[in-house]
């Protein structure tokens, strides 16, 4: 008998977020909305999530800001 298994961080792209200007490159452009976190799965199925956060991020440069 095996069991397969896996472990890590899952990123899901909501959509477009606030256009905003960027303290790290000074563009001003479309941030993405992000939501992150992280999950065990059992057969390919996810079976626990945790840690979630959203945050966006700069379409240019990738910084990032919790939102």
């Amino acid at each position: 008998m095996f069991f397969l298994f896996g472990y890590g961080t899952k990123r899901k792209r909501l959509g477009t977020g606030h256009s905003r200007s960027c303290r790290n490159c000074h563009n001003t452009t479309d941030w993405l909305r992000i939501r992150e976190y992280k999950q065990f799965t059992l057969f390919f199925i996810p079976v626990a999530r945790w840690s979630r956060r959203e945050f966006e991020e700069c379409g240019i440069c990738g910084a990032v800001i919790e939102a």
